[in-house]
């Protein structure tokens, strides 16, 4: 971390219980989430999640994380609109293998889709990373903004996440409910991924839906 940050700090209110966010006026380090709730249905979402801490404790990042938060929630379809924060952490400021697999997550597997930790590894440069990928998704201090819950087993299995299995089976479920696709875009879209980063896909075509 740059010697220079001074961490903010902003507590929300979500359907999965409060979240903390800490950042410097440079960009967003962390969101974690404190106190899961027990009852994670996406039907029992509140109208907005509410601010706990003061204003005192914002920036510029921690605001725009914040909107950016409450539209995911709220308002998906807003999301393309909104300018996303800064990222500030250490593994966003270094050259790394984590940050290539982070970045194109981020940048490639959109709202209600889907990728598996092989096809994500070849989008990241190594087809054959996909362990390298497992811990990458382990080192995400941004989880939600940085979706690494959209990254499951090839065979379609959820896999592991940080947050716990109820917190991604919630989170998936709420993007395919708001995207209008029932299984999510489970792997089909991330073979054309594949396709498009100049990867092979096996014996089975992309499915062109």
């Amino acid at each position: 971390m740059d010697k220079a940050c001074v961490l903010k700090h902003k507590v929300l209110e979500s359907p999965l219980g409060k979240m903390e966010l800490s950042g410097c006026d440079q960009g967003l380090h962390r969101i974690r989430l404190l106190s899961p709730k027990t009852s994670t249905d996406p039907a029992e979402a509140p109208a907005a999640p509410e601010v706990v801490s003061g204003p005192e404790g914002t920036s510029e990042p921690l605001m725009r994380c914040a909107a950016w938060l409450d539209a995911y929630f709220h308002k998906p379809s807003a999301i393309e609109g909104l300018p996303l924060p800064a990222l500030h952490h250490p593994v966003f400021q270094k050259d790394s293998f984590t940050r290539q697999v982070l970045w194109k997550l981020l940048k490639v597997v959109k709202f209600g889709e889907t990728v598996s930790y092989q096809q994500l590894a070849a989008l990241a440069g190594n087809p054959r990373a996909a362990r390298a990928v497992g811990g990458a998704m382990r080192s995400n201090p941004v989880p939600i903004l940085v979706p690494c819950h959209r990254v499951v087993c090839s065979g379609g299995a959820l896999g592991n996440y940080t947050g716990g299995r109820s917190v991604k089976e919630w989170l998936l479920a709420h993007e395919a409910a708001q995207a209008g696709k029932p299984d999510g875009g489970v792997l089909s879209q991330g073979r054309t991924w594949l396709e498009a980063a100049g990867g092979t896909t096996g014996s089975q075509g992309a499915d062109r839906n």
